[in-house]
């Protein structure tokens, strides 16, 4: 698991005159972004270092290395940190897991019958997807990530069962 980076926070812009800038949260605790200090892009490479943070709406204020107006803050608007996933904490309870563990488990139907390859969990709005890369090729489908849809997953067993809508007629799945 120590390949998988998690998506933590994007670089809002500047904030005041002196290069310090916004930070938007993904993590429970804002201020977690500060604790984990060296974040990464979406290629591993660090991109940031926290020198100090404070809390601020849906996010933090972070002065960091590197940064010291708020042009060089604004060029990195738009920029996605990332951290490994090896520096979480493991959940505490079996039943709990990161969205990102999904990624790479094999989908199978409630019968067994090997549906593919979990791809992607992606979020538009409104709820989870999980991308589905079929073990017989093809596109990639979407399932919507609900109790009725996936029923079990077994993160040591690498699986989960995936319980495909019915097709009416005339309506693709």
């Amino acid at each position: 698991m120590a390949d998988k980076l998690i998506l933590v926070g994007v670089v809002g812009g500047a904030f005041g005159v002196k290069g310090e800038m916004r930070i938007t949260a993904y993590t429970a605790d804002p201020m977690n972004l500060a604790a984990y200090k060296t974040l990464l892009n979406k290629s591993g490479l660090p991109v940031l270092t926290i020198q100090s943070a404070r809390p601020a709406k849906a996010g933090i204020v972070a002065r960091v290395t590197d940064v010291a107006s708020p042009e060089a803050a604004d060029a990195m608007r738009g920029l996605q940190l990332y951290i490994e996933r090896d520096r979480l904490p493991e959940p505490d309870d079996e039943d709990e897991f990161y969205l990102t563990d999904l990624i790479g488990l094999a989908a199978v139907s409630p019968h067994g019958e090997a549906l593919g390859t979990v791809a992607s969990v992606e979020n538009h709005g409104a709820g989870d997807l999980l991308g589905i890369k079929p073990a017989q090729g093809g596109p990639t489908w979407l399932i919507a990530f609900t109790r009725d849809n996936i029923p079990d997953i077994d993160i040591r067993e690498g699986r989960i069962c995936v319980v495909r809508p019915v097709e009416t007629e005339g309506e693709p799945t």
